[in-house]
């Protein structure tokens, strides 16, 4: 088994899904376009994850590489492969299966609770997780949830937070896959998202929260992310 992991900045790396590829010894590729490197033949991978980015979805004049991007993610769902979209990849998601994706009421930065749905109780992955609890978000956009698509989780001001298509396709608006260093290296780079933040929150109690939240949410994001890349890989069992 292989897996692709697409990533559209520098700074966004894979953080805790690659810590996971690492134990579970399960090859894997990285994919940077923002280094101008091409998609790879699908053949050659089972699962493929798409990380965050600060561009929109739209901006295909802008990165020619979301055009590819967006046939790319069309045929490995067509073809059954196990895809995981965080954030960026989350909404590339939901544009490749045809919902809208737009600006969201609030700009979301820090750490919000979001909720299980009934059908995310029941989901092999998301049932692995508390019915509430606490995410790391960092986005200004959201989306439409896709026709046939099982909403997962939820929140009070932006309520599609997850959602799963069909058996293998998984979209979640949050990052779960952030590290402390990661958290860090955003709000020193990103210091212009906090610029018309609707809910204003301090770097500081973002720092502070995180303190308090990173190890037991590094526990949720290994068994989430193991499972998901085991669960499609029955020889691994």
């Amino acid at each position: 088994m292989t897996v692709l992991i697409v990533k559209h900045v520098d700074l966004e790396g894979p953080g805790v899904i690659e810590d996971c590829l690492k134990q579970e010894a399960i090859s894997y590729r990285v994919l940077n376009l923002q280094r101008e490197e091409h998609f790879p033949r699908l053949d050659d991978f089972h699962h493929v994850v798409l990380l965050g980015g600060l561009m929109n979805v739209d901006e295909e004049e802008r990165y020619p590489f979301l055009r590819e991007e967006d046939l790319f993610i069309k045929e490995a769902i067509q073809r059954g492969k196990s895809v995981l979209g965080i954030c960026l990849g989350a909404q590339l998601i939901a544009k490749a299966l045809g919902a809208r994706v737009f600006r969201a009421p609030l700009k979301e930065i820090g750490w919000r609770d979001v909720l299980l749905t009934v059908e995310g109780s029941e989901d092999p992955l998301f049932s692995l997780l508390p019915k509430r609890f606490s995410v790391f978000h960092w986005h200004g956009d959201t989306f439409e949830l896709p026709s046939r698509a099982n909403l997962l989780a939820t929140s009070t001001f932006v309520p599609h937070q997850a959602f799963r298509y069909a058996e293998n396709v998984y979209a979640l608006q949050f990052h779960l896959e952030v590290t402390r260093a990661m958290i860090r290296g955003w709000i020193t780079s990103y210091e212009e998202e906090f610029d018309g933040h609707t809910a204003p929150v301090s770097r500081e109690v973002i720092l502070e929260e995180t303190e308090k939240r990173i190890a037991h949410y590094h526990l949720l994001a290994s068994t989430f992310f193991t499972r998901f890349f085991r669960q499609t890989a029955p020889h691994l069992e």
